[in-house]
């Protein structure tokens, strides 16, 4: 069995998930060929393209979530993630059994109560379906149906429990306003399947983040069994430094590890960074252990060197300006520092048109 070093598996990693080079692929075939982009705020999903396609315009993303191509719902570990129409059935589908569950520990166990949860889906079916409803609304109207229960604890069950669509304008490029959801059949058309297709998500899956373990897949979808359903699959197996075995599709394409990687800024939350229970192939333990010291859950936007995470960046705005700060976990050379400028100029260029940028880097 072939061993993959792990520096193979980053340029193989980053070559999958389109950062080792622009692409000019379709806005809707990149967001379903990444399987999903996480959506938790408005302004990741436009940046993890910006950094992947060539070309790419903001308002082209925004004009495909308003004519419904592309959605914003709960999906991967109970998170906001953007998709495409027809991806929203097989990914929900297949993620509702894990859903289920975590709305069943929404409730903190000191303070738990015993809730029909059937009852509960059924009654927010009804009230999403009509039209679009704050989370307040939400909770608000189910704690008149639950009144042991709190509001927010209750909406969020409802969400985990329910599929439903975030509708613009959230979501869209510069434009405000307070989140929406209605149910994803009135704004779709159409019911999930009753089948879950989890063989399919599992090969969609290595296609942008394997050769990877089953461990990995877990940690990334939160499904349970997924050996058996990876033996519906046929795929070839590599060993890791570690010894570990990996599964691929067998025309995935392995990467040299002498391969360049350019520097490149990536939004909060990017799934590169997210789809591995071991992450070292895409940064070290010192860095993860940075970058994981976040205050509720929130994860700053990173920027790769030499394929890597190596640090993070922000930007804050005023009338006239937007300043772009730099901010590295270890010690950068110039020559590397200067690929992460030359990208956070062009960046700032889509993300503040019209003021003046300044960049602040070490």
């Amino acid at each position: 069995m072939i061993t993959l070093s792990n520096r193979t598996l980053n340029r193989t990693l980053l070559a999958r998930q389109l950062l080792l080079q622009r692409t000019s692929m379709p806005i809707v075939q990149a967001v379903e060929h990444l399987c999903g982009l996480q959506a938790q705020a408005p302004a990741p999903p436009y940046l993890a393209l910006w950094t992947r396609l060539d070309p790419f315009e903001f308002d082209a993303l925004s004009t495909l979530i308003i004519d419904r191509s592309l959605v914003r719902m709960t999906l991967w570990r109970g998170t906001l993630h953007l998709v495409s129409a027809s991806d929203a059935y097989l990914m929900r589908a297949a993620l509702q059994p894990e859903l289920t569950k975590r709305a069943r520990l929404v409730m903190p166990p000191a303070s738990r109560v015993d809730i029909d949860l059937d009852k509960l889906a059924g009654i927010t079916r009804e009230y999403v379906d009509t039209e679009p409803r704050t989370v307040a609304e939400i909770g608000a109207f189910l704690e008149e149906h639950f009144p042991e229960a709190k509001a927010r604890e209750l909406s969020t069950q409802a969400q985990m429990l329910v599929p439903m669509v975030q509708v613009p304008p959230r979501g869209i490029w510069g434009v405000g306003g307070v989140p929406q959801n209605v149910a994803m059949a009135a704004w779709l058309g159409g019911d999930l399947p009753s089948d879950a297709a989890v063989p399919e998500l599992i090969e969609r899956y290595l296609r942008v983040f394997g050769p990877a373990t089953l461990s990995d897949m877990q940690a990334w979808s939160r499904l349970i069994g997924l050996k058996a359903h990876a033996a519906e699959l046929d795929l070839v197996e590599y060993r890791n430094e570690a010894g570990k075995v990996l599964l691929d599709v067998p025309d995935g394409v392995i990467v040299s590890e002498d391969t360049p990687a350019p520097a490149r800024l990536l939004p909060a939350f990017d799934n590169v960074l997210l789809g591995h229970a071991d992450r070292t192939r895409i940064m070290s333990e010192e860095a993860r252990a940075r970058w994981g010291a976040v205050r509720n859950g929130v994860f700053p936007p990173t920027f790769l060197v030499d394929g890597f995470l190596h640090g993070t960046w922000s930007v804050v705005e005023t009338k006239d300006t937007a300043t772009l700060t730099i901010e590295p976990y270890f010690k950068t050379t110039k020559k590397d520092m200067a690929g992460v400028v030359r990208e956070a100029k062009a960046v700032l260029k889509v993300m503040a048109p019209g003021k003046k940028h300044v960049i602040i880097a070490p």
